[in-house]
């Protein structure tokens, strides 16, 4: 049986952008964690497997896959570990697969210690507080159709019919940036 999550500080960080992962890891053991590294799926899903956390933050893509793989098997290790998934590219069939696969929250990058340590620590069932930010009416518009275009399985031409869209605008959107 696993010690419960409130007393142990075990937190695993599986993230390939080296100076963010060690940057990351200083703050956290300074806010009374037991840091352990990952920088890819494989080295996620051995820390894992040995020594399950009580927490972790993981990056949704990682240089060898998906960082819910990693979610995945922490999940079936320890069922109470809480998991922060992290990523640069958001959108909402993402986060909705990442708390389907057990992480208890979903932030952007760059998201700062403070906030990564607020969502480990949240309430389980608690309201999170309004974004300072919240996403413009361009974001939420780029957001849908990125979804859209991911459940149609890149295909472009069915992805701009379902959107009552042309072809080329819906290509021309989607070769630009998301915007903030």
């Amino acid at each position: 049986m696993s010690k419960d999550t409130s007393e142990e500080r075990t937190l695993l960080i599986v993230e390939d952008d080296r100076p963010f992962r060690e940057r990351l890891a200083r703050a956290m053991e300074a806010r009374g964690f037991t840091v352990t590294i990952a920088e890819n799926v494989a080295q996620g899903v051995t820390r894992a497997k040995e020594s399950p956390p009580a927490f972790a933050v993981v990056d949704l893509k990682l240089e060898d896959g998906n960082g819910l793989d990693v979610v995945e098997m922490l999940h079936s290790t320890r069922r109470d570990a809480r998991v922060v998934v992290l990523t640069g590219f958001g959108n909402i069939a993402t986060a909705v697969a990442a708390v389907k696969y057990g992480a208890i929250d979903y932030l952007p990058k760059p998201a700062d210690a403070d906030d990564i340590l607020a969502a480990l620590l949240a309430a389980p069932g608690g309201k999170p507080k309004p974004p300072e930010n919240p996403m413009s009416a361009d974001r939420v518009r780029w957001e849908h159709i990125q979804r859209v275009y991911e459940l149609c399985g890149h295909n472009v031409s069915e992805t701009a019919r379902r959107l009552n869209m042309h072809r080329r605008t819906l290509q021309r959107i989607l070769a630009k940036r998301s915007p903030r």
